[in-house]
């Protein structure tokens, strides 16, 4: 079960509103939902949350890139809307690298299926150096995303299940959260 919502800071306190995701296939287009959620450019927070798996934040201060915490990549990869906020910047890979390395393959004409005389049918493991396996587990990001807003590095690291909840009581808008859950 998955939850998202919108809290954006404004001057008289935080507003809530639930997100719907399915619309949303990039960091880019999250950024832009959550500066369409605060026309005046305050902090947006966008909190998505997997039950008993992963939460991540996204923090947007206007046109600012959106800064990005996730507390558990590898369950956060098996999931779509994890997969929007796993950048490859965010992994630390360069942009398309998959993790596969082209110099460690044997392009040597057969790649278009034509079989090599000497293979033996065993993969290298150049295959399987990408994908899952290059997502880390545990969190990723900046983690420092709400310090400024009263919830330290160590708390946020520390926060399990019901994350979102407790994010929410520390900023003080439980309230306003519940209204949209």
């Amino acid at each position: 079960m998955y939850f998202a919502a919108l809290l954006a800071r404004t001057e008289d306190g935080w507003e809530a509103s639930d997100t719907e995701l399915d619309d949303v296939e990039t960091l880019s287009d999250l950024a832009d939902l959550a500066r369409e959620a605060s026309p005046d450019e305050d902090t947006v927070l966008v909190l998505i949350e997997q039950e008993d798996g992963w939460f991540g934040v996204v923090r947007v201060d206007g046109e600012e890139d959106p800064r990005v915490y996730v507390s558990d990549a590898a369950a956060a990869a098996r999931s779509s809307y994890g997969e929007i906020l796993l950048t490859d910047e965010l992994l630390g890979r360069e942009p398309g690298d998959d993790g596969t390395d082209l110099d460690a393959l044997d392009l040597d004409g057969t790649e278009d299926g034509e079989p090599d005389d000497e293979d033996d049918g065993t993969d290298d493991g150049a295959a399987s150096a990408g994908g899952a396996d290059a997502v880390p587990h545990g969190p990723v990001g900046d983690a420092q995303v709400l310090e400024d807003l009263g919830v330290s590095e160590k708390e946020l690291r520390s926060m399990t299940e019901d994350a979102v909840t407790e994010i929410a009581d520390a900023l003080g808008a439980s309230e306003v959260l519940e209204t949209v859950r």
